[in-house]
């Protein structure tokens, strides 16, 4: 059944990218331009379809999301893992104390305490990832699709194609 092997993708999907701390974080700027940022991954709740970050207002990316929601995030490891989506930004103070410790509150040189912070909540829509280079396999509509036999393109071989187009300044 279609829904039984999303669930066994969702749940390969998960188990790649949960010792994988650490995710580029796409975004596009106002300027049309994508920009990749590293972003410790605090939480990987693909049940309820979520991901959750933790960062601060006063930066490019949080401008960025604040103009256009849509995201990408990366992750590379023994595995490789695309997952196109959604964020919003969520003021949890009680989830913000629980994802902050000593390595977050030295990178961003604060505390959970300052305003200034936020979490930063992904809804993956598409899902990509490729095991040891040999397949890729696609969830499509994460959170609307779950359940359609069309959810999942069956047959997907991952290819050597590069397009680089030339600059023409």
């Amino acid at each position: 059944m279609a829904d039984q092997t999303n669930e066994k993708t969702i749940k390969n999907i998960k188990d790649l990218i949960k010792d994988e701390k650490v995710a580029m974080l796409t975004t596009v700027s106002a300027e049309g331009k994508l920009m990749s940022r590293p972003m410790h991954t605090q939480e990987v709740e693909m049940d309820k379809e979520e991901i959750w970050f933790i960062t601060e207002k006063d930066t490019e990316k949080y401008k960025d999301i604040m103009h256009n929601p849509a995201v990408n995030l990366a992750y590379a490891g023994g595995s490789y893992v695309s997952i196109s989506g959604t964020a919003e930004f969520v003021q949890d103070e009680k989830k913000k104390k629980e994802y902050m410790n000593k390595i977050v509150e030295k990178v961003l040189n604060t505390s959970a305490d300052d305003p200034n912070v936020v979490l930063v909540k992904v809804k993956p829509e598409i899902a990509e990832y490729w095991e040891s280079g040999l397949s890729v396999k696609t969830v499509k509509e994460f959170a609307k699709k779950v359940t359609s036999s069309n959810s999942i393109e069956e047959g997907n071989d991952l290819k050597d194609t590069v397009r680089f187009e030339e600059d023409k300044r």
